[in-house]
């Protein structure tokens, strides 16, 4: 169980979480948000499209490649379905309330109700939905806050709804007595040898999603596993090309940034030369990362939910449809991690119409520490 009498940290230096802002930020739950940061992206371009898609590492031509999907079942360019990511700062892990105090995006609950479809305008409507608190052997006293988002096409149809949530956490308890990460901290710098190199780029190598061959239900069976997906080994130059796609949360320059802090005090963390900087610098800068409790600069969190989602898509080919995704993150993973995505079908049924797939995920680092967990669920097409 978590040490549940953490003591003070001795050295505080970032706002501590409030019963008082706890008070405050639960007054805003079920109502509509109506001020926030615009969206990374409002429509589903091509570009926009590839540019996420090659932040996690997808080349899949159905989102990649015009002229393949153009002779596709769906006649032209869709958006995988993570894109969806970059139309809301809010399911991205864009929290309120609470300056100051640390957010750690940690899974996410998706349900997709049809493709979107390049060029559509997105729009969205999100409400602060629940706040859970817990003790927890990162940082003590955390809080898991809830987000509801309602994603609408252009027809002002509903495409995909979802919930995701942070933790909230004690940024001096986390460096100063959090223990999650003790063991971590100790170990030597990882380097990898030629052969275990070896190993990943073999199963790059072999990676490809199915396209147009259709997987039917009824080839498929209970127990049946997907091929291992590799993720990493991580760099931070792997970090940043996820946040060109999706655009991050803080990422300002120049008046932009000023202006940033300017009306959110709080973000403003304050760097080597004494200049304010975002938060977000946790995801390329060690020291950063060190100091808010965490083992190193780390990967993004709706990145690794949309790995997950990136290994069922290449699985179900171009004629399935992911609809439904959870995901729930264990434990950072820190440059230098490599991870191993596999996955195995748990059920299958037929409901309303629709033949569906039920699949269970994890992924594992090189150590065998679990990173995170999942469950989807695909729709296939019928021989019958």
């Amino acid at each position: 169980m978590p040490d549940t009498n953490m003591p003070e940290p001795s050295n505080r230096l970032f706002p501590k979480i409030t019963d008082q802002a706890l008070d405050d930020l639960r007054s805003r739950i079920g109502k509509r948000i109506e001020n926030t940061i615009e969206p990374w992206c409002h429509e589903a371009t091509r570009d926009n499209i590839r540019h996420y898609a090659h932040g996690i590492g997808d080349d899949n031509p159905l989102w990649c490649d015009p002229e393949y999907a153009e002779r596709s079942i769906h006649g032209g360019v869709v958006a995988l379905p993570s894109f969806l990511f970059t139309t809301s700062r809010i399911i991205s892990g864009y929290v309120g309330g609470l300056p100051g105090v640390h957010a750690m995006w940690s899974g996410a609950d998706w349900r997709w109700h049809r493709w979107v479809r390049r060029n559509e305008r997105i729009t969205t409507q999100a409400h602060l939905a629940e706040l859970v608190e817990h003790e927890t052997a990162f940082a003590g006293r955390a809080i898991r806050q809830v987000y509801h988002v309602d994603f609408y096409g252009e027809n002002g149809d509903k495409v995909a709804d979802a919930e995701s949530w942070c933790f909230r956490t004690d940024r001096d308890a986390a460096r100063e007595t959090g223990t999650k990460y003790k063991d971590v901290k100790a170990k030597p710098q990882r380097r990898y040898t030629d052969e275990e190199l070896a190993k990943v780029w073999r199963l790059y190598s072999e990676e490809r999603p199915r396209g147009d061959t259709p997987r039917y239900f009824e080839d498929v069976q209970v127990g049946d596993t997907l091929p291992t997906m590799p993720k990493g080994p991580m760099t931070v130059t792997g970090f940043i090309a996820y946040a060109q796609g999706w655009g991050g949360l803080y990422i300002r320059a120049n008046r932009l940034a000023w202006k940033q802090v300017q009306a959110h005090p709080g973000l403003g963390i304050r760097n080597r030369f004494n200049i304010p900087d975002c938060p977000e610098r946790v995801h390329w800068e060690p020291e950063m990362a060190l100091m808010v409790g965490a083992p190193g600069a780390y990967d993004y969190g709706p990145e690794r939910c949309s790995w997950l989602t990136h290994h069922m898509t290449d699985w179900m080919g171009d004629h399935g449809f992911l609809v439904r995704a959870t995901s729930k993150l264990r434990r950072h993973n820190p440059e230098g991690d490599l991870l191993f995505i596999d996955g195995k079908v748990t059920g299958k049924r037929v409901e309303n119409g629709r033949h569906l797939i039920d699949i269970e995920q994890e992924a594992r680092n090189q150590d065998g520490e679990l990173s995170v967990v999942g469950e989807g669920t695909v729709a296939l097409p019928s021989r019958a």
